[in-house]
């Protein structure tokens, strides 16, 4: 199937798997890419020289596009771009809006930049600062998220911007990809149902906590790090919203030093990064270092598999996703799904 997002970035289908920090790491990147769609590495949770390692280990398992996910706020952001440069990384991908500047640089060197936004305003600022694409995610979606369903968003921005839009939240199936299509987007993304791939270095206990989730048992809350996030609802979820303003800091600080020493960061370059976060938003002190909070978190259950110190980040499609199949098995069942549906849609002339 071809749209403005595989002739903008190389790959055979108009399916994304998004940068899930923990998660996104060479095995599944190289999965999905070599599916014939394009995978997305997520580099906030690497130091520079992980991130080094894990753009050639993907480049020795697959010789198809990929990409990078890259907080345009953080301290070593340029060292990131450096890299995603030198190593000829097809696309970059932003979960914050990247500068002006940063935007023409990465493609005056040929790379494809795609910011992430969840608002029209934001779309219709990174298209003037000459973005390649934009991702729009709707409130479905996991992790940090708005409040504004894809359903509405969605329109919205692909009526605003003149780029190819990619849409996310709420996406699983061909279904989905199809309906994405008729609101005008090129493509969709999608972090849950990649998440939920045999692929996946997610530890199966995890996984299965996913699986056997419902639609009610993903929920929205703010005690994680002061903003709006999806995930799985769970006994640590509740004793984080019910945990009092001195307690949650004093765990905040305590992760933030462990998540210094897997990052590489220095206490200066953290907060500069907080200070980076902070600037633009209604944000108090508190929030920020709460935002040390993510990270540790997600890497205990993502990573150590133990989902009763961890949250579980998740889009509302964790409560209808029942299996586990492999990224070529999923890439390959979602085409097929869209041109079914394709088919049996009624034309004008009938």
């Amino acid at each position: 199937m071809e749209t403005a997002l595989t002739q903008l970035v190389g790959v055979r289908h108009p399916l994304v798997q998004t940068g899930m920090g923990w998660v996104a790491g060479p095995r599944l990147v190289s999965a999905t890419a070599n599916a014939g769609a394009l995978g997305v590495l997520a580099s906030a949770t690497m130091t520079v020289e992980e991130l080094r390692a894990a753009v050639r280990e993907v480049k020795s398992r697959t010789d198809r596009p990929f990409g990078v996910n890259l907080r345009a706020d953080a301290g070593d952001a340029r060292e990131r771009v450096r890299i995603i440069v030198d190593e000829g990384v097809r696309v970059a991908s932003f979960a914050l809006a990247p500068s002006r500047d940063l935007i023409a640089e990465l493609k005056d060197a040929g790379v494809v930049v795609i910011p992430s936004v969840g608002a029209r305003r934001h779309a219709e600022k990174v298209a003037g600062w000459g973005a390649d694409a934009v991702l729009v995610q709707g409130g479905e979606g996991g992790g940090h998220t708005g409040e504004v369903a894809t359903t509405v968003l969605l329109p919205q921005v692909v009526d605003a911007v003149d780029i190819p839009v990619i849409a996310a939240g709420g996406f699983r199936d061909g279904r989905g990809l199809v309906a994405a299509l008729a609101h005008g987007a090129a493509g969709v993304a999608m972090g849950t149902r990649f998440l939920l791939t045999s692929d996946s270095t997610v530890p199966e206990a995890v996984k299965a906590r996913y699986l056997a989730a419902t639609v009610k048992d993903v929920t929205v809350t703010t005690a994680v790090d002061g903003l709006p996030h999806r995930m799985l609802r769970t006994d640590l979820v509740a004793s984080l919203e019910h945990a009092g303003r001195i307690r949650s800091l004093a765990r905040a600080l305590r992760r933030a030093a462990g998540f210094r020493r897997i990052s590489g960061l220095s206490w200066p370059a953290m907060i500069r990064d907080g200070l980076a976060m902070r600037h633009g938003k209604d944000l108090s002190w508190s929030q920020v270092l709460l935002a040390a909070n993510t990270p540790m978190l997600l890497r205990a259950s993502m990573v150590e598999g133990r989902t009763d110190l961890g949250v579980m980040a998740a889009g509302q499609v964790a409560g209808v996703i029942d299996d586990l199949p492999s990224c070529e098995e999923l890439v390959t069942r979602i085409m097929t799904e869209a041109a079914q549906v394709l088919r049996t849609l009624p034309h004008p002339d009938e």
